[in-house]
């Protein structure tokens, strides 16, 4: 394992990972059930977190329409999050993007639904009410 290299940090050694192990090392400790994190852990987490976010991209940009444009873009990767099984969890990190005006417009609809459902629901509550009298 340690004769794969990634990279170079700030002294031109080599490194094993690319991503910076300060960073990473915080957003584990911001868990409340760790205490405290092996040397080991950190790298072995950087890895597979950079081997995650290739596989992400390499598959997005072969299932998407960055192909054509030889580019990787924002919504492929939302199409890939959608649209495969195994990217699913990510759905709510990468959404598509929609315009503010059609946004605006599933709300005012959402909104409409949700005053349909409470009136029929009063109309329901009156019918019981004069059924029991």
């Amino acid at each position: 394992m340690a004769d794969v290299v990634v990279g170079k940090d700030k002294c031109g050694e080599q490194r094993l990972v690319s991503l910076p192990l300060s960073r990473i090392r915080v957003i584990m400790k911001s868990s409340p059930e760790v205490s405290s994190i092996n040397q080991e852990a950190l790298v072995l987490t950087a890895k597979a977190t950079e081997l995650f976010v290739q596989y992400l991209a390499s598959y997005s940009y072969r299932h998407g329409s960055g192909r054509e444009k030889k580019a990787l873009t924002y919504s492929d990767l939302a199409n890939t999050a959608e649209e495969s099984e195994t990217f699913q969890f990510l759905a709510d990190i990468l959404p598509k993007k929609i315009l503010a005006s059609k946004y605006l417009k599933m709300l005012k609809e959402e909104k409409r639904e949700e005053d349909d459902e409470e009136e029929n629901d009063n109309d329901d509550q009156n019918d019981e009410d004069e059924a029991e009298s």
